[in-house]
């Protein structure tokens, strides 16, 4: 569109030979002043003005951030049918406040490379571990829902903890050190706790923080507000994150524990070489609006020099 800027000059160059070959056959002086350079300026600026803003651009800095290169964090985020449990229809879902803690624990480390993964009776990847945070946010927001992708078992506990023995044999990092942060409501069908701690030791080896999002009076609720009956909230999810805690060296905490989640994250992460990365702000401001008022300046200079030039005829 910005391209259209030249059609008025073409328009007035055109105008301007057809006039001067005109007066040459009628053997008549040219009008004074010429071509009207200014309103030609005017009129292609404003057209300009319009096709830049039409390109919708947006002022965004650069920024230099200090990137860790020895670590890298996935959070792996339950999605099996029982995150969808609430305390009310209305209320936020396991996997909606998994989500937000998500978020909260990731920018407890803003420096670290992380990425996002899904959990039911395996791990998949949605985001490999990444240093940008909108990314990240992006993702957990708009890739994750219960059961997308679906389980490959027709249980009906689909969660399986022995999934996650697939972190330490899976193109998941690419750091030499790793963390898997686990959200979930702790409800996993029958698994062994220490075959999947025996696999995450495999070097280069899987620290495991998990986080429980549950709630004793909580359902899955149906359309219509109908409680599903068959589901019930197993009380015995805390117990068995204790037992994989405890055999895979990790920690455990409840949602309600999450700044001390974020503590034991940071200890986890520790210190370590860092190097300089340059990356765009993505809080872009919009300039679009303020370039087609700016516009409207070369037309009023226009507009002006019409009303002037009616007066003067007048």
């Amino acid at each position: 569109m910005a391209i259209a800027a030249v059609l008025p000059a073409a328009a007035f160059a055109l105008s301007g030979v057809r006039l001067r070959r005109v007066l040459a056959v009628l053997k008549l002086q040219p009008p004074r002043g010429g071509l009207d350079l200014l309103a030609l300026a005017s009129l292609a600026t404003a057209v300009g003005l319009l096709g830049l803003a039409a390109a919708q651009p947006a002022l965004a800095r650069s920024v230099q951030q200090q990137e860790r290169t020895d670590v890298q964090v996935l959070f792996v985020v339950d999605i099996s049918g029982s995150m969808a449990a609430a305390a009310t229809p209305e209320s936020p879902t396991r996997l909606d406040r998994a989500i937000v803690d998500a978020e909260k624990l990731r920018a407890a480390i803003p420096n670290v490379e992380a990425g996002v993964a899904t959990l039911t009776d395996r791990v998949l990847p949605s985001l490999l571990p990444v240093p940008d945070l909108p990314a990240f946010d992006a993702t957990l927001e708009r890739s994750l829902g219960i059961e997308a992708p679906p389980p490959e078992t027709s249980a009906v506990t689909a969660t399986s903890y022995t999934a996650l023995a697939q972190l330490s044999t899976g193109n998941y990092f690419t750091a030499p050190n790793r963390v898997a942060v686990v959200l979930t409501d702790g409800e996993s069908a029958t698994f062994s706790a220490a075959d999947v701690a025996r696999a995450l030791a495999h070097a280069p080896g899987v620290s495991l923080i998990t986080v429980r999002v549950w709630g004793a009076d909580e359902s899955i609720y149906l359309r219509g507000g109908r409680i599903d009956p068959g589901y019930r909230p197993d009380p015995q999810g805390a117990a068995t994150l204790r037992e994989l805690a405890d055999a895979t060296g990790g920690s455990t905490f409840e949602e309600s524990q999450l700044g001390r989640a974020a503590a034991a994250l940071r200890q986890r992460v520790g210190s370590g070489p860092t190097e300089r990365t340059t990356a765009v702000e993505r809080s872009a401001v919009p300039i679009a609006p303020y370039v087609a008022l700016v516009a409207l300046v070369p037309l009023a200079v226009l507009a002006l020099r019409r009303v002037r030039r009616f007066r003067a005829k007048a």
